[in-house]
Parts: C-alpha cells; structure tokens; sequence
C-alpha cells in the first residue's frame, strides 16, 4: 500500500476525530460556555451545516485544481477551524468555528478516495479506497475517546488543539507523499453530467434514506454522555472507554457492510436500518442498566456503520456515470442527518421528555428511512420489469 494513501488515512482520522469528538464532550463546553446540553448541542448540528454546505461548494470550486493541492488547501481550512475552536471565547463564536471547520470535510473525502483508487493497480482500488476510509471508522475507536479523555483532564480547548495538530501532520505529509500534477481531466465537460445525476429518482431516494436512517443514530448519539452518567449510571470517567468499544462496533459493522454489499446493497441497507431501529427501541427500554446499554450503544454503532458501503455503492450504481457530485452528496446527506437528528434529539430533551426521549425520535426517522428504501426497492422492481417487457421478442430463423 503506498505511503501516500497513509497520509490521506492520517487527514480522514482528524476529520472524523473532530466531527464526533464533539458529541463526547457536551457537557463540558456546555458549561464552560454557559449553555445547556440541548442547546450545546447545536455544535453538532453548524458542524454538520457547514459539510452540508462545503461539500458540493468546494468539489465545484476545486474540480479544475491540481487534486494534490486541492487536499493541501483543505486541510489547511481543517486546522485552521480547529484551532480557532479551541480559541473561540463564547458560544456564538464556537457555532462559527465549528461551521468552518466542516467546510472541507466532504470534498476532501471525495477528493481523497479518488487519489487513493489512482495510486494501485485497478484490482486493488477497492482497498485502497476503504484504508482511506478506514481513518474515519479509527477516529471512532482511538481520536473520539483520547479527545474526551483530554477534555475531561486538561479541558475541550486541548482537544481542538490536539486535532489541529493532527491537521498540521496530516497537511504536511499530503503536501509532500501525494502525487503531483495530477488534475481531473475531465471534470469540465462532466460537471453538468454530475449535477445532472441529482435529478434521478434512485440517487434522491438513496440520499433521503442517508437523511432520515442516519438521523435516527444521530439523534440517539449526539448525546450519549449526559445518557450515560444521568441515566445509566457510568461515572463520566467511563465515558472514553464506552466510546472506544462504539467505535470497535462502528469498525465492525463498516468492515461487514462491505463485504455483505458486494451481495446486495439494498439487503444490507434494510438489514442495518432494522438493527438500528431495534436497538434505539431498547435503548429506551434498558438504558438505566449500565451493562445492557453499553452493549446496545456498541450494536448502534455497528448497524449504522454497516449502512455506509452499502450507501456508497448503490448511490455511485444510480448515478448514470457520474459518481463524483453525488459521492460529495451523500457526505452532505449524512451531515443533514446531523443536523436532524441531533436538533430533534436536543428538541425533546429540551421539552422535558427526558433522556430516553432522543432514542425514539431516532427509532422513528430510522422506520421513516427504511420505508424510503422500500420505494426504492419497489421502483427498481418497477423499472426491471419495463426494461424486460420492452425487449423485442427475438425473430425466429428462416427455414
């Protein structure tokens, strides 16, 4: 595996560091700055926003660039977020930092994968692609729970800090491993094609899946922490040590969802939305047995994880040729997700339902997705069949 596709690993693992760290650490910046959980929450949702937005915005902007220095210049924007977070003096100011600091992320996914599948032979791009990947599922397991743990000792400011070196690292190395020179030739003629692809029902249909699936993890984990010490019963110090084993679970169930899409993606896709639903289900039900939430949390992680390749191949199988705007797209979609989730999950705390509240609200987005992908199953079943009768009937041989 050449080394280069290390150093885009090393970008993806602070990207994913510094989107879910966030999640571990509410409590803290909450009361540092002083504002509620709920509305702490909202950090989640300008992270999200600003993918939302970055994503097909900086992938149009940067399509004709050198994609060596279209990596460099995101990860640069990436630290520069990140250590203007751990310099943000109020909660307004944190909000602002978080929406830059998401800007880059879903093109230099995009960007990145792309890089990665042209450094090997074609039989080996798959796998060149998931080790870029892999950084995200790694932050899950190693960047999330160090980052709390350096909240919860030395304070949420460190932690960016420590991400923005991350930064700084991962800029350097992109800058000097990647390859250079190398531009998408044909983006110019192709980026109407790829804005194109967004008007085909099966990739709408497949980013509305992402939305409402996704929203009902996001819902359920954005808050996890105050879950965890309010209701089940951890001490905040045991909180790391939960996320590691969510991660290990997040790692699991990406690593399985790739090989079981490479059967059937819709099957995965159904299989992973009806573990998350029922799992959110009894969250609610057990979440003040430390024990059994702990293992749910894990078998959350899992479940949606395993959505993820399976999302990826089926969007990039719909997209009629042009994959690149709609790969971007289903980051956006995941960051809308997001942002759903976590304001839906924070709305009902907020309304005083209670901590147990988020994981039904998330349980009823992941029904509303999986009744979104049966469309899609029934329209793809639909369209075969015209496909199959509009064939002409074959012209027997003279005698």
């Amino acid at each position: 595996m050449p080394i280069a596709i290390l150093a885009l690993a090393l970008g993806t693992f602070g990207i994913g560091t510094t989107e879910f760290v966030i999640m571990g650490m509410l409590p803290i910046v909450g009361a540092d700055l002083g504002v509620d959980v709920p509305t702490a929450g909202q950090y989640v949702s300008s992270y999200a926003i600003g993918v939302v937005v970055g994503a097909p915005l900086l992938t149009a902007l940067t399509v004709r660039l050198a994609r060596r220095w279209t990596l460099v210049g995101l990860l640069v924007l990436f630290t520069l977020g990140n250590l203007l977070s751990a310099l943000a003096p109020t909660h307004e100011a944190l909000l602002a930092t978080r929406f830059l600091t998401g800007l880059p992320h879903g093109a230099f996914f995009g960007v990145g994968v792309l890089v990665a599948a042209s450094l090997v032979a074609p039989g080996r791009r798959g796998r060149a692609m998931a080790t870029v990947v892999l950084g995200l599922t790694v932050a899950n397991v190693v960047g999330v729970p160090a980052g709390t743990f350096i909240a919860q000792q030395l304070g949420w400011r460190w932690t960016f800090a420590a991400i923005a070196l991350v930064g700084v690292v991962a800029t350097v190395a992109v800058g000097v491993l990647a390859p250079r020179g190398e531009r998408d030739t044909t983006a110019a003629g192709s980026l109407r094609a790829e804005l194109a692809a967004f008007a085909r029902p099966q990739v709408l249909l497949t980013l509305a899946v992402v939305i409402f699936g996704l929203g009902g993890l996001f819902a359920s984990y954005s808050y996890v922490t105050p879950m965890l010490t309010d209701v089940a019963g951890l001490a905040e110090s045991s909180v790391p040590w939960v996320l590691v084993l969510v991660g290990v679970g997040m790692t699991a169930g990406s690593f399985l969802g790739g090989r079981m899409s490479d059967r059937s993606t819709l099957a995965t896709l159904a299989g992973g939305l009806v573990v998350v639903i029922a799992v959110l289900l009894a969250l609610t039900a057990f979440l003040d047995s430390p024990a059994v939430a702990v293992v749910l949390l894990v078998l959350l992680g899992f479940g949606s994880l395993a959505l993820g390749p399976a999302i990826q191949m089926r969007i990039v199988e719909q997209a009629g040729g042009a994959p690149t705007m709609v790969s971007a797209g289903v980051q956006s979609a995941f960051n809308i997700a997001n942002t759903i989730g976590a304001w839906l999950g924070g709305a009902v705390i907020a309304a005083g339902a209670g901590l147990r509240a988020p994981n039904l609200v998330g349980a009823a987005l992941a029904v509303v997705g999986l009744v979104i992908l049966g469309a899609s199953a029934l329209l793809e079943l639909r369209q075969r069949r015209t496909t199959t009768t509009a064939q002409p009937e074959p012209v027997p041989a003279a005698a």
